[in-house]
């Protein structure tokens, strides 16, 4: 099988693309999350924390290739899920092969910086706020559950007055 390449992207720099056509629900990338950015393990020269991520408790990981490369989208074509104790990319909808893969940044993140949105989607909301629960509450809605678990669990009560607010 062929794997996303990184290539030059319209919405930012670099960008990550599909060599095949995925179905939706398929496993697009698997994420290597191996290297730790902690005081112990600081960034390196070279290293930039925008290619930071950050997961439970407080982790935070260096993504790598092709994966750090994934641009954010305001109608994200995939989604990062946990499965079996391992982050991947999962495919929202159906992927043609040639298709920039993205996800918006926003799902799963919460206290991080707002950054101004060059997806060129029609959805394109303008800005990458700063956590899910900034988000319009349609925009949660449909988010929801694409949540990871340990995100839905950190931020429990939110999460619980959310659904109550949505009626879900």
């Amino acid at each position: 099988m062929s794997s996303p390449v990184v290539r030059n992207s319209q919405i930012h720099g670099l960008g990550v693309f599909a060599q095949r056509a995925y179905a939706a629900g398929d496993v697009v990338l698997w994420i290597e999350d191996s290297r730790t950015v902690d005081d112990e393990h600081p960034l390196l020269p070279g290293e930039s924390e925008q290619h930071c991520d950050y997961l439970v408790a407080g982790t935070v990981v260096l993504m790598q290739d092709p994966e750090r490369h994934i641009n954010s989208s305001c109608d994200p074509n995939t989604y990062v899920q946990t499965i079996r104790g391992r982050r991947c990319v999962v495919a929202r909808r159906a992927i043609q092969s040639g298709d920039e893969i993205t996800y918006d940044y926003i799902i799963d993140c919460h206290g991080g910086r707002i950054w101004q949105c060059r997806c060129g989607s029609p959805r394109c909301r303008g800005t990458i706020v700063a956590s899910f629960f900034d988000l319009p509450l349609e925009w949660q809605r449909e988010y929801l559950p694409l949540l990871n678990p340990w995100f839905v669990k950190e931020h429990d009560a939110r999460i619980q007055k959310l659904r109550r607010t949505l009626g879900a």
